[in-house]
């Protein structure tokens, strides 16, 4: 790490921390994404004097991230992790789930107590008023801070977690949660689960919505589709499954779903999906591919760069997102950005975030999903509204209303007064409530 140069800022400006954690493109799904969504978005900002100190841990994440910096953000690399000094009581643990994990997995050993990390004093040495994680991960320290749990995925699926995993996760959220100024997600959904199980007041939690990750790059021209189509051997038509392949995505339900279409309809569609090989639930991916024989009709791309990603998409036929639990779904917003119909589960925030914009179906139900593709691949006019809706809907979410949110919550921690503009985004959820956007011109 060393002779890296980084942009000197104003002094006498509003400092915002903002750290990155351990996430790295490419291995850490949604999250990562929203990450570079969000710091290319504050960098666009040029309307205040708010300067964003990006703390990395590594080259690599300096690399990741030099592409979508703006002007107003720097980064400080991260010497040495912070001191896990201050271990919390395990009584301050969610017992009753622990003992529900052990039930699940006798043969693990009991999980082990975790520590809430404390700073060492490396974050108040930057010199910045508010510090914001973005991810999953929390430091407690001086600093007024703004916390990203995303979702409790690990409370309504314990069975895809090990015990020491959810027990990380419950000291880790429990802890971040109560003691940032401001919890942030992306939905009404994931502040519901928060207050109910956290018992957080929900003024304190903050909804406000992503953008579109794949904004950030050109839209692909004529030839980038012909090399794009060229470089992974597509074949035309197929539907689009961009998801790592973790158990609550819900790989295996449309593996049968797809195997019921063609054993009962005759109908072939054809899978690409992205995802590599190396995760730990591949061997499950792989068993049941043989077992419906639909290794000729489904295939795995590995990580695609974003550059691809929009190609990819525009080459699809549509759009299948099974998953059993999302906060928002990523995906779904690219689809729409690229013309895309979607097809796509009715679980957790999903329903929010689609509106009409898509066919719904209970992913927990295998016929449900063959139903819906059946639905659209036979009619060529739904895949044309859906088209015009898609396109519609997208416009609902923009990356500077999300930036420009985010941005009063730091104000808004730091003591600032906000603007009229700020209290008015600050109540306002888009992704229930999208009349807004055209009654009031931001």
């Amino acid at each position: 790490m060393d002779n890296i140069v980084v942009m000197t800022l104003r002094s006498n400006s509003m400092k915002v921390a903002i750290d990155i954690g351990s996430i790295t493109p490419g291995a850490s799904g949604g999250v990562g994404q929203a990450i570079a969504g969000l710091v290319f978005a504050l960098g666009q900002l040029t309307d205040g004097d708010e300067e964003y100190i990006l703390v990395v841990n590594s080259r690599e994440q300096l690399d990741w991230l030099t592409r979508f910096t703006g002007a107003n953000q720097r980064f400080v690399v991260k010497a040495e992790p912070a001191t896990l000094n201050h271990r919390f009581s395990q009584r301050q643990i969610s017992l009753p789930l622990l003992h529900k994990a052990r039930r699940i997995w006798r043969h693990e050993e009991s999980p082990k107590w975790f520590e809430v990390p404390l700073s060492d004093g490396f974050y108040e040495a930057l010199g910045c008023e508010v510090i914001h994680f973005p991810h999953q991960e929390f430091i407690l320290c001086a600093l007024p801070s703004i916390y990203n749990p995303h979702d409790l995925l690990h409370l309504h699926y314990p069975q895809f977690f090990t015990a020491p995993t959810i027990a990380r996760r419950e000291t880790i959220y429990m802890h971040g949660t109560h003691f940032a100024r401001t919890v942030a997600v992306a939905s009404q959904r994931i502040k519901d689960d928060l207050v109910q199980h956290y018992r957080l007041a929900p003024e304190k939690i903050q909804v406000i919505p992503w953008g579109v990750p794949t904004r950030a790059f050109a839209e692909a021209s004529p030839a980038d589709l012909v090399t794009v189509k060229d470089k992974y051997r597509l074949e035309q038509p197929f539907a689009f499954f961009p998801a790592r392949p973790w158990p609550h995505k819900n790989h295996l339900r449309l593996f049968e779903a797809l195997a019921s279409l063609r054993g009962s309809l005759g109908l072939t569609v054809q899978l690409v999906c992205t995802g590599s090989r190396y995760e730990p639930f591949w061997p499950q991916i792989e068993s049941s591919l043989q077992r419906l024989k639909l290794e000729p009709q489904v295939r795995f791309l590995g990580f695609v760069p974003g550059l691809d990603l929009r190609a990819i998409y525009r080459l699809s036929h549509f759009l299948i997102m099974p998953t059993l639990f999302e906060s928002d779904s990523f995906p779904v917003y690219e689809a729409w950005l690229d013309g895309v119909p979607v097809v796509c589960s009715n679980a957790c925030s999903l329903p929010d975030q689609v509106l009409d914009a898509g066919i719904l179906f209970d992913p927990h139900d295998t016929s449900s999903i063959a139903v819906a593709i059946a639905k659209l691949v036979r009619s060529v006019d739904l895949q044309d509204q859906l088209r015009k809706r898609g396109y519609r809907r997208v416009t609902d979410f923009d990356w500077e209303r999300t930036a420009k949110a985010y941005r009063a919550t730091y104000r808004q921690a730091a003591a600032r007064e906000l603007t009229l503009e700020e209290r008015w985004l600050l109540q306002w959820d888009w992704m229930r409530e999208p009349l807004k956007s055209r009654e009031v011109q931001l």
